[in-house]
């Protein structure tokens, strides 16, 4: 994902102190801000947990256009899908302490001061852990190729780009020359005891 100012300003916070609202930081602002990583972890997140309250027998199955000449489909439930895609992108980025964070927080749902009493850590301490857990989770659902999880429009519907197409030009003709080539003459040797014929 190439990240500018445009996929990042409407994501960022307008009171940090870092990226200024922008969404954008350091010396060539190729890079984006804590805030825009940790929104882009609460839009996937909050979509978890639409699609983990509703049951199971009430999703849609969808049919999914695959690009390529014969333009194929397959059929799936795209919410379960998304759910395996977002736990399974966590449990590969996290290191196992995170991921119990990450479980009794994100998953379970559970207070903070639970959270922190089970982790046996200080409420900054665990504060720190959960900013940081969100913002590498940002960055992977955001980055992850070659099908991101966010934006959560191009997972669930596919992303259509349009392609201009480039007219094929045939290569140069063989230049043909006009008249017939002249044969070489023929070389005659020096020795040869004929005698040369001189035109009258």
């Amino acid at each position: 994902m190439e990240w500018t100012r445009s996929n990042t300003l409407a994501l960022a916070c307008q009171k940090c102190t870092h990226c200024q609202g922008l969404g954008l930081r350091g010396d060539s602002a190729k890079s984006p801000c804590d805030c825009v990583l940790r929104a882009i972890f609460r839009v996937c997140h909050a979509r978890f947990v639409e699609y983990a309250k509703t049951d199971g027998y009430l999703r849609q199955v969808r049919l999914e256009i695959q690009n390529g000449p014969e333009r194929r489909g397959a059929w799936g439930h795209k919410e379960e899908e998304y759910m395996a895609d977002f736990l399974l992108l966590a449990k590969r980025h996290l290191t196992e302490e995170e991921y119990k964070i990450f479980r009794y927080r994100f998953l379970l749902g559970a207070d903070w001061r639970l959270c922190a009493r089970k982790m046996h850590t200080e409420r900054g301490d665990f504060f720190n852990s959960v900013y940081r857990i969100m913002k590498k989770m940002g960055r992977a659902y955001a980055e992850t190729e070659p099908y991101p999880l966010f934006p959560l429009s191009e997972y669930f519907h596919g992303c259509h780009r349009e392609q201009t197409s480039v007219a094929f030009m045939p290569p140069p003709p063989k230049v043909v020359p006009i008249r017939p080539p002249v044969p070489p003459k023929p070389e005659q040797s020096e020795e040869s005891d004929e005698p040369v014929r001189k035109v009258a």
